[in-house]
């Protein structure tokens, strides 16, 4: 028997850094990883395409029994619209792809804490994140607003994002990050930011979380500044960088597109995104 699995997480981006208290926020966008398991007779894992991470295969042997891998073989692609390592949750939308996938293949309860625990575990042992980054993980998975105690893997707050908005995200290309440690300097104020996106006050939450990140990772503020500037209802650096995401209405996308084109870097647009992560299982 043979059986193909298709899952599709989406990105995110930051409202608030968790690093600094344990405590965050995101908003999913629309830019997708999409994860293809394909299982036939034989034996082992074949990385396609993507894949092949201490996290990924760490995911993989936590849910799939030795017994299935000794007498099936996997076929793994992994396709990703989420530029990595630049701030937009490429990780966490990738981890919990493929926990969908494996867990889908075994047709296995498909609890949704579970996948998320499974996923952000093997982030830990991966030591790809700081916080267990619970809000970037479920803000990718359920879609919309999340508020999230990281620490205690709860969501606080869940509600849709408009869709009238879209977040335009500049790229550059100096990839380079700040001493993230430094982050916890201003602890305080990133509770007050907090506060005020679990209060459902995001566009302030996030653009004080633009203002405390750029300084204290040492990025110009320059570029979130002319978002700002020009309309944008908030404007940050996304995780820990170096990705800048401005929030606007979808009529102000193309001109704050075409002011960020003029900086060191690339330009993408990304609609919002409120629907759950996805899974499509077919057996041959």
């Amino acid at each position: 028997m043979t059986a193909k699995v298709t899952s599709i997480v989406h990105g995110a981006v930051t409202i608030v850094n968790a690093i600094a208290t344990g405590f965050g926020s995101a908003m999913g966008i629309s830019l997708t990883v999409k994860v293809e398991l394909d299982s036939k007779k034989g034996s082992g894992i074949i990385f396609q395409k993507g894949g092949g991470s201490a996290m990924i295969k760490k995911i993989i042997y936590d849910i799939i029994p030795s017994k299935y891998l000794n007498n099936n073989q996997l076929l793994i692609n992994i396709n990703s619209e989420i530029p990595s390592g630049m701030g937009l949750k490429s990780s966490s939308a990738v981890s919990n792809a493929v926990a969908l996938a494996c867990k889908s293949l075994l047709n296995k309860d498909m609890d949704d804490e579970n996948i998320l625990n499974t996923a952000i575990n093997a982030s830990f042992y991966a030591k790809t994140t700081i916080t267990g980054a619970y809000d970037d993980s479920t803000a990718c998975y359920y879609g919309g607003f999340v508020t999230t105690d990281n620490y205690k893997r709860k969501i606080c707050k869940r509600e849709n994002s408009p869709t009238d908005i879209c977040a335009v995200i500049y790229l550059p290309n100096n990839k380079k990050r700040g001493d993230i440690s430094r982050l916890r300097v201003l602890s305080d104020i990133y509770l007050e930011a907090f506060h005020l996106a679990n209060s459902g006050q995001y566009w302030k939450a996030m653009t004080l979380n633009g203002v405390l990140t750029s300084c204290l990772l040492s990025n110009s503020y320059n570029i979130t500044r002319t978002c700002l500037e020009n309309g944008a209802l908030a404007a940050s650096i996304s995780g820990n960088g170096p990705a800048i995401a401005a929030i606007v209405h979808v009529d102000q996308a193309q001109k704050i597109r075409s002011i960020l084109s003029d900086f060191d870097g690339r330009v993408i647009v990304s609609n919002t995104n409120n629907q759950k992560a996805s899974i499509v299982r077919e057996i041959g």
